[in-house]
C-alpha cells in the first residue's frame, strides 16, 4: 500500500470521525447534555468543512475510486444535520407534547429526501430548498427557547421548505457577498461557541446577534430570484 493510499484513506476515516461525534452526540442528549452535544456537532461541523479540501487536495476520488466519498459524506451529513438533531428536538420540551415525536419523525423523513436530491443545489451554489440544516434548528431551538406552538410551528413551514422553489445561502461557495458570508459565518462560530460554554443560555447580546445573523443568511437567500422545481 503507498503512501497516497494510506494518506487518501485517512482522509475518508477522518469524514467518518463525523459519524462516531454523532453517536456521541446522541449518547449525550439522551442523559439530556445539551451544551455537550452541540459541542460534538459543532466539532461535525468542522469535519464537513475541512474533509472536502481534503480530499481534493489529496486526490481522494482519484487515488482510491472503490470508495465513494460523497456518498460516506452523505451517510455521515445524515446522521449530524438531521437525525441526531431530530432527537433532541422532538426530547427537547419545547414541542407540545403530542406533535413532538410527529415532528421528529417529519424532520428525519424530509432530510432523507432532501439528501437524495439530485438537484438539492443550484448552478451558483445556493441550496436549492431548505437545506437540512436541522443541527442549527435544533440550536436555535434551545438558545430562543419560543412557545411550543412558535416552534412548532417553525418546524412545520422549514420542512415544507425543504420542497420548495427558494434558494438558501452556502455560506462558503455562493459568490455573491463572499466575504461579507465567511465573516459573518465565523462570528456565528465564535458566538455559537460562547453559547455553548454557557449551557446554552448567553447574554441577550449574544442571543440577539445569533437571531440577527440567521435572519441574514435567510434573507439573503430568500431574496434572490425564485426558480421552477426541477422534475
Amino acid at each position: 500500500m503507498t503512501l497516497a493510499t494510506l494518506r487518501a484513506f485517512a482522509v475518508h476515516i477522518f469524514t467518518a470521525l463525523g459519524a462516531a461525534l454523532a453517536l456521541l452526540a446522541l449518547v449525550l442528549a439522551t442523559g439530556g447534555q445539551w451544551a455537550a452535544m452541540f459541542f460534538c456537532l459543532g466539532l461535525a461541523l468542522i469535519v464537513d468543512g475541512v474533509d472536502g479540501p481534503m480530499a481534493r487536495r489529496f486526490k481522494v476520488a482519484e487515488v482510491l475510486p472503490r470508495w465513494n466519498g460523497e456518498g460516506l459524506d452523505y451517510v455521515v451529513d445524515f446522521v449530524t444535520y438531521v437525525f441526531v438533531p431530530a432527537y433532541a428536538i422532538a426530547a427537547s420540551g419545547y414541542l407540545p407534547e403530542l406533535l413532538a415525536i410527529p415532528l421528529g419523525a417529519v424532520v428525519v423523513i424530509t432530510g432523507a429526501l432532501y439528501f437524495a436530491d439530485r438537484n438539492m443545489k443550484t448552478d451558483d451554489n445556493y441550496f436549492r430548498g431548505f437545506p437540512a440544516v436541522w443541527n442549527l434548528v435544533a440550536f436555535y431551538l434551545f438558545v430562543l427557547e419560543p412557545p411550543s406552538f412558535v416552534a412548532a410551528a417553525a418546524i412545520l413551514a422549514l420542512a415544507a421548505l425543504t420542497f420548495a422553489p427558494l434558494r438558501f445561502v452556502h455560506p462558503l461557495r455562493v459568490k455573491r457577498l463572499r466575504t461579507v458570508n465567511i465573516v459573518l459565518m465565523a462570528l456565528w462560530a465564535a458566538l455559537a461557541f460562547v453559547a455553548v460554554a454557557q449551557d446554552l443560555t448567553p447574554a441577550p447580546a449574544v442571543v440577539a446577534a445569533l437571531a440577527a445573523i440567521a435572519l441574514y443568511f435567510l434573507v439573503a437567500g430568500l431574496l434572490r430570484r425564485a426558480e421552477p422545481l426541477p422534475q
